[in-house]
């Protein structure tokens, strides 16, 4: 028999994930509740709420259920904006980092060299 009052309304969806996330992690509330900290009722809330927890929480209760923040918040990775066109220089650089870290090196001093030369005259 469940313990604790029957819900009446459907759970909401950010309430459902987290409690989605909770039993994958293969935790029950009261546990997922010690590890945090925090009381019973807080898991039940989170879980039957549309409410996520307290920003300062996030981070531990990630942790607790083996997820990234973004993850319990169901928060989607940014769309990269439109790669913009590349200058030739860009290009160059982009090579040049790959290079080793002394061929870098000496790619840097020719360019700061040739900076300089040119910075008081032109």
């Amino acid at each position: 028999m469940a313990k604790g009052r029957p819900a009446f309304r459907p759970q909401p969806e950010m309430g459902a994930h987290l409690a989605q996330l909770r039993e994958a992690a293969g935790l029950t509330q009261k546990q997922l509740a010690e590890k945090l900290g925090v009381p019973l009722s807080n898991i039940t809330f989170w879980e039957r709420s549309e409410k996520p927890p307290r920003a300062e929480m996030l981070p531990k209760m990630a942790e607790a259920l083996g997820v990234s923040v973004d993850a319990l918040l169901k928060v989607s990775p940014i769309k990269p904006k439109k790669a913009v066109a590349k200058g030739r220089l860009q290009e160059v650089f982009e090579k040049v980092s790959g290079l080793p870290r002394r061929q870098q090196q000496k790619v840097v001093e020719m360019a700061e060299g040739f900076l300089s030369l040119h910075a008081n005259g032109s």
